[in-house]
């Protein structure tokens, strides 16, 4: 069987195009990061208030967060809200060289792999002969919202149904020959999904597909050395050898209990040897020998990445993330709790990785419960994180809400916006009569979900994950460890490892500055979930410097690619969050990374 390539399949001046359509996204997808740099001034309303925060007294103690990045908080004073912008103007200005750098070093790796393949000495025909069927040429489209705008291309029509998704195929490949699944790459194939018609179904199905067949390899070849170690019977990796490792560097002291299950590795694969090209070839050949791309050009495709263990290894996370010393040294000792929940631990590995956090707990089943309708794309995980805290806080929101709050919320808070009360410290006599029964545990949970933050930083940065693309989603102060996490990253200038982030009911600071920075380290979606009537969060940031906005009561403004979505019509207050988790991202992720209900 003669088996045929991108050259073979599409014409030369085809070929010119698909160059021409890949320079036109990454172009874009630059030019919006650039955007990101140029961002005006933070438009937050409050601004147009006093700067002083009337919730705060003239002398306060550190609020600061964790972050090397200062945004909140001060030091005997109340918050200087202009040095707080200063200083994380110039972080943006200090950083844009290094976000534009390491953008352009993936744009030009990509684009030299895709140009030395598709113009490589061609072979005898111009274009395959294969067989058609031109009446179903329109791909039936998906029910997606896309987020990137389509770009008009030739393609679209002169390419028949079903060489469309051969391109999309043969671009994942060319992506992971790189030795990194880097999402930008994956907004590249969203865009050019987009763009050619082409299903975001079908790229999910092809990523699972390709990684399917690189696990099955792998397998078969760690099962030809019975030398090597066994494989592990589910996705998890625990964090004894960290533990032992930290005991015999002579910090047995530090009470480090981080349970790390490493983010996407599903299998340990041995070290020494490589893959079977053959059996690479073969697998892909089964799975893409329909529409005419033969397996040993599948294999060529993906490079070094289709006869090396150690390189599917660390694709996949196989090998896990070695967390950072430093990074332990300072606060390790200060998170009890950390550790990866698979949501199902039988799920091979995919190309993808999503971390779900929770943000208060009534019961410990919600660290997984509101996130159990992800779809089988991706290697999901529930982020447990200081659950002791989390109770603690969500025990006494609840005995807050229930039995003391209510009556003054219908009587009074709801005569005025949440936001007027946050600034102007009207809220009810009897509602701050009880607000020790909260203040406590939220402030220590907030702590802990800036360091907690800082952790999953390092541990996103150690490949924990591996090289695969990251979501986060997480809700309340799930989606301030999230915050935490991205403003560290952003200050480490750790590029091209975050997908997709959605934070719900937020307690972060909504100024354009700070979503900026967080945009800078995330290369598709970047989505703030709020509610203006939250009063509960109205009531728990009330002492924060609200100077700086509450990103979950209102829009995050000026800053380019942060989407918005009201939660009003779904939920009435920060307590409904878990339970709406569900339809709340219903609406508002696609469906390659999301599942609809019937």
């Amino acid at each position: 069987m003669v088996e045929h390539d991108l050259i073979d399949l599409l014409s030369l001046n085809e070929r010119s195009e698909l160059v021409s359509l890949i320079s036109k996204i990454t172009e874009a997808m630059r030019s919006r990061l650039d955007v990101v740099f140029n961002s005006k001034e933070r438009k937050s309303r409050l601004m147009a208030m006093s700067q002083r925060n009337p919730n705060l007294p003239e002398t306060t103690e550190d609020r600061r967060p964790a972050s090397p990045i200062r945004l909140e908080g001060t030091i005997n004073k109340t918050p200087d809200v202009n040095t707080i912008e200063r200083e994380v103007s110039s972080k943006l200005l200090e950083i844009k060289p290094a976000a534009l750098g390491d953008f352009d070093r993936w744009q030009e790796a990509l684009f030299h792999r895709i140009i030395e393949t598709i113009y490589k000495e061609e072979g005898p025909s111009e274009t395959a002969d294969i067989k058609t069927d031109h009446s179903g040429d329109q791909l039936p489209r998906d029910p997606l919202k896309h987020w990137l705008p389509r770009i008009e291309t030739p393609l679209a029509h002169t390419v028949n149904s079903q060489k469309r998704p051969l391109i999309i195929h043969a671009i994942i490949l060319l992506s992971i020959s790189l030795e990194t699944y880097d999402p930008r790459s994956r907004v590249l194939l969203l865009q050019l999904c987009n763009s050619l018609n082409v299903p975001v179904s079908v790229l999910l199905q092809q990523e699972s597909a390709t990684a399917h067949i690189l696990i099955v390899s792998a397998q078969s070849q760690a099962n030809q050395n019975t030398s090597r170690p066994s494989l592990p019977s589910n996705n998890q990796l625990n964090a004894d050898s960290y533990v032992k490792q930290r005991d015999n560097e002579g910090l047995a002291t530090r009470r480090w209990k981080i349970g790390l299950a490493t983010v996407g590795g599903a299998l340990l694969v041995g070290v020494t040897g490589g893959l079977a090209a053959p059996l690479v070839a073969a697998g892909l050949g089964t799975l893409l020998g329909g529409i005419g791309l033969g397996g040993t050009v599948a294999a060529g495709y993906l490079g070094a990445m289709a006869a090396s263990a150690p390189l599917v290894g660390g694709l996949f996370g196989a090998y896990g993330g070695k967390l950072s010393g430093d990074m332990m040294k300072r606060y390790a000792q200060e998170v009890n709790d950390f550790a990866f929940l698979p949501l199902n631990p039988k799920l091979e590995s995919k190309l993808r990785v999503t971390v779900c956090v929770s943000g208060w707990l009534t019961k410990e089943s919600q660290i997984t419960s509101p996130w159990v309708s992800f779809n089988e794309y991706s290697n999901v995980y529930a982020l447990r994180w200081e659950m002791q805290a989390l109770l603690d806080l969500g025990s006494a929101l609840d005995t807050f809400v229930k039995q003391y709050a209510i009556g003054y919320i219908k009587s009074e808070v709801i005569k005025r916006t949440v936001l007027a009360s946050l600034w102007s410290a009207l809220w009810p006599i009897g509602l701050l009569k009880f607000a020790q029964v909260v203040d406590n545990p939220f402030s220590i949970a907030k702590t802990r979900a800036e360091k907690a933050g800082l952790v999953l930083a390092d541990a996103i940065i150690h490949r924990a994950q591996g090289k695969r693309p990251v979501t986060l989603v997480g809700y309340s102060l799930g989606a301030r460890l999230i915050y935490s996490c991205l403003m560290s990253l952003a200050e480490r200038k750790a590029f091209g490892l975050l997908d997709t982030v959605v934070l719900m009911g937020a307690p972060v600071p909504s100024a354009t500055e700070s979503w900026a920075l967080m945009r800078s380290v995330v290369s598709g979606r970047l989505v703030n979930v709020y509610c203006a009537d939250d009063w509960v969060l109205g009531f728990l940031y009330r002492t924060s410097a609200i100077q700086l906005g509450v990103a979950g009561l209102q829009e995050v403004e000026g800053v380019e690619g942060v989407e918005n979505f009201d939660a009003g019509h779904i939920i009435d207050g920060h307590m409904k969050y878990a339970d709406s988790v569900n339809q709340i991202l219903i609406s508002i992720l696609d469906a390659d990374l999301y599942k609809p209900t019937p």
